[in-house]
């Protein structure tokens, strides 16, 4: 594969319906120092890809560009300074965009394998779902065995790798759903609660009258104040997104930035609870680090995954050059787990 080769993408050219979502080949060219060529085996349709075609995600770039924010798939060439036994070998990355694609350049030092005998479909459910789920729980909140945590979306992509790891980790889990999708909430071993009940935060006081040692809320608007009034002393609101606002028109950076205000003051009370934002990408400034605990921590979620302690959930999963449909699909709110996207057969 040292020459130029032709390659299938998908493009977003710009803030379109799913539909206008766009299908085109390319050339590749080979892989310069430090780089490799993966072939896709496996992407993934994430909340980002549909904030980022109506031109909301907080620091996409700009149209048109090719969507995609993970990858599992398999190194076919590698360049200069980069291990040649690397190829053959099937690697997961995180890429933020360039993903719904038949194969990408990427930088080496960004793959972390994917252990043998692990499906390249279930291992794309946990890459970015499962390093924030993780990254969440042990870092940013460090929640103890015996606690209890509130999971808004407790059937979304991260929802059910968060409800799993926490279950294994001893804790107890109250997890927000439709009540199309409690039963499966159930079976990974959470609490349901129907996120539509006018009552819900008032019957997650019921369940736990002392307080939760943690909120994750993907959620953000007005229903923020409800999640920080769950804590108990010594609890944390671990905040990942604004859905609440994904069809506001307007700045996307705003309800972000208001967000981040409001988590600033509550932090300044002298209440002994924390709030937080948790963004995947921090600290990638200082790249080697960022790359080292990146990979540390899907290491330890693949680990899991291999052993079955966690269960890949596959809602669908669609060739990628109907990547459309699977957008919508994803969009529509129905499905629990993760919509996939493979190689045309």
């Amino acid at each position: 594969m040292e020459k130029a080769t032709v390659i299938t993408e998908v493009v977003l050219p710009g803030r379109v319906e799913v539909d206008g979502l766009q299908l085109r080949e390319r050339e590749l060219p080979a892989p310069a120092a430090g780089q490799a060529v993966l072939r896709m085996d496996a992407t993934g349709v994430s909340f980002a890809e549909q904030q980022m075609r109506r031109g909301k995600y907080f620091d996409q770039p700009p149209f048109p560009f090719v969507p995609g924010y993970d990858v599992v798939g398999t190194v076919v060439a590698t360049g200069p300074g980069v291990d040649p036994a690397m190829e053959g070998r099937r690697y997961a990355a995180a890429t933020k965009v360039g993903s719904w694609a038949s194969h990408q350049v990427i930088d080496a030092a960004d793959l972390v394998p994917v252990p043998d005998g692990v499906d390249a479909v279930d291992a794309e459910t946990v890459v970015v779902n499962g390093i924030t789920a993780w990254q969440m729980l042990h870092r940013a909140a460090r929640v103890r065995p015996g606690g209890t945590v509130v999971v808004l979306g407790a059937n979304g992509g991260v929802g059910t790798t968060l409800v799993q790891l926490a279950r294994h980790a001893g804790i107890t889990v109250i997890g927000t759903a439709s009540t199309r999708h409690h039963e499966a909430v159930r079976a990974l071993g959470a609490t349901p609660v129907d996120y539509r009940d006018p009552q819900l935060y008032q019957r997650i006081r019921e369940l736990a009258p002392g307080g939760v040692d943690a909120v994750f809320d993907h959620v953000g608007g007005p229903g923020i104040v409800d999640s920080w009034r769950l804590l108990r002393r010594g609890g944390t609101l671990v905040s990942y997104g604004t859905a609440a606002t994904k069809d506001e028109e307007g700045d996307s950076r705003l309800p972000v930035l208001k967000l981040l205000g409001r988590l600033v003051l509550w932090n300044a009370l002298p209440n002994g609870r924390s709030a937080t934002f948790y963004n995947f990408w921090a600290g990638k400034r200082r790249i080697d680090a960022f790359r080292a605990r990146l990979r540390e921590d899907l290491t330890a979620v693949f680990g899991l995954l291999a052993d079955g302690v966690l269960t890949a959930q596959v809602a669908a999963r669609f060739p990628l050059s109907e990547a459309p449909a699977a957008l919508a699909l994803a969009e529509s709110g129905t499905v629990a787990g993760k919509v996939v996207i493979v190689p045309d057969a």
